[in-house]
């Protein structure tokens, strides 16, 4: 006894049906484990053993800056400091948050007369994360989105918007 059924004006047979559904599982199995999904991005610089052998304590700031290059960041308080670092982050797929996995922080310390004082590797098991790129400084009070600002009346120029809100809501329930 064969199994028929019609399906979109084509009669498929049980076997027919099964073999299609052994190729989609397949397909869809080989293309799951042969794709590399997640990423892994390499930020800032790359310290390299051979660089750093090259300016030992007592070197001076240019053999510094030829050798390493220009730092990441600088001191600004206190005795001068060069700050060169890494971040290694990675992401499980292409549309997601990368996740700070690894982070180094090269300092090199100067005297006053410009040679180097000492030298020092931080890791993010020294410290805490900072974000060395957005630039924001926090600010105290609540956040609040446009919305907010708006219909809490707020100060200035959000008043006479949330009072123009309220006429509108009103006038709308009427």
């Amino acid at each position: 006894m064969r199994l028929n059924k019609r399906v979109f004006g084509y009669e498929m047979t049980f076997l027919n049906k099964t073999a299609m559904a052994m190729v989609v599982a397949s397909i869809t199995v080989s293309g799951c484990t042969s794709m590399q999904i997640g990423d892994t991005m390499y930020n800032g610089y790359v310290i390299d053993q051979q660089s750093l052998n090259l300016i030992p304590v007592g070197s001076s700031r240019e053999q510094v800056l030829l050798t390493m290059g220009t730092p990441s960041t600088t001191a600004t308080f206190d005795s001068e400091v060069f700050y060169y670092i890494s971040q290694k982050r990675t992401r499980a797929a292409a549309f997601m948050k990368p996740r700070l996995v690894e982070q180094t922080v090269l300092a090199i310390y100067f005297d006053k007369d410009g040679v180097i004082a000492r030298r020092a590797n931080y890791t993010l098991q020294d410290g805490k994360v900072f974000d060395t790129i957005s630039r924001t400084t926090p600010t105290g009070g609540r956040d609040l989105t446009f919305l907010q600002q708006l219909l809490s009346g707020g100060t200035g120029a959000a008043s006479g918007g949330a009072a123009a809100a309220r006429s509108i809501f009103q006038n709308l329930g009427n």
